[in-house]
């Protein structure tokens, strides 16, 4: 079925047309709202390739004129991603007229437009009541679903944080288990606080130097305790706890050395 498009002849009277367009301006406007893409909506699909090979304009004066309309005239929108082109006044020059046909017409293809901004650019204009109600409802429908997959993409994240927390203490209680024992449900409760606190590594650190010491989980503790009150919170700030307290063992006394380790005091 063939497609037709009308213009108004008062088209050539505004003053818009008449004193600020160019010539390529004139016929890349009509171009605009009767090409063979124009919907029923004032929004459809079209590249600049395809403007600039049905127009006959090359590619960059084809993108001077789309910069034009949408800064300078103000008179169309465009969404370089989904490619989606809507003209300003589309409504109250093309949507007038209601009745079913037409409405049933104008949903089928709403439900195809990509960015829903699109649909209230256009919208705003639409004179007919329940055409402009349509383009409302799909606004809202638009919220809505955006709404709900936010929703659900919060849901998903804090699932996977959740998984990955469950992973974090999993590798430090694997650790234990297959070099201390069973892990009783104390102990595990335990070693999840100071995983929070400081971090997997840190707290596998602590469980290293108590295994050289031929200790158990207690001892640990003892360490992780130690670091936390001297502000030791990663493994490069113990690393160098650790230098700066052996670079300064031959200054100190044997006897000065054994009362600060007694301390835990390492600085």
């Amino acid at each position: 079925m063939a497609k037709f498009r009308m213009i108004q002849t008062e088209f050539w009277n505004d003053p818009k047309v008449m004193e600020e367009m160019t010539p390529e301006d004139k016929f890349f406007f009509v171009y605009l709202l009767t090409n063979p893409q124009v919907t029923q909506i004032g929004i459809y699909r079209i590249t600049k390739k395809q403007v600039a090979f049905e127009t006959g304009f090359s590619v960059e004066t084809v993108q001077l004129l789309f910069e034009r309309f949408l800064h300078q005239h103000e008179l169309i929108r465009y969404n370089e991603e989904t490619r989606e082109l809507a003209i300003k006044n589309w409504g109250k020059h093309n949507l007038g007229r209601g009745g079913k046909p037409m409405l049933d017409c104008i949903r089928k293809e709403l439900e195809g437009v990509k960015d829903p901004s699109l649909i209230e650019y256009i919208g705003q204009a639409v004179i007919n009541d329940s055409i402009r109600d349509l383009y409302a409802s799909f606004c809202l429908k638009f919220d809505d679903t955006s709404t709900l997959r936010g929703q659900e993409e919060e849901k998903e994240e804090e699932q996977e944080k959740e998984k990955e927390k469950e992973q974090t203490y999993t590798s430090v209680f694997s650790f234990y288990e297959k070099n201390i024992g069973v892990l009783n449900p104390f102990i595990a409760e335990s070693i999840a606080l100071w995983v929070e606190e400081l971090s997997p590594e840190v707290v596998m650190l602590a469980i290293k130097k108590a295994l050289r010491k031929q200790k158990r989980w207690d001892y640990a503790e003892g360490i992780l305790k130690k670091w936390s009150n001297q502000n030791l919170t990663t493994i490069q700030a113990i690393e160098s706890s650790v230098t700066h307290f052996q670079k300064h063992q031959t200054r100190t006394s044997p006897t000065d050395l054994l009362e600060r380790v007694k301390r835990g005091d390492f600085s």
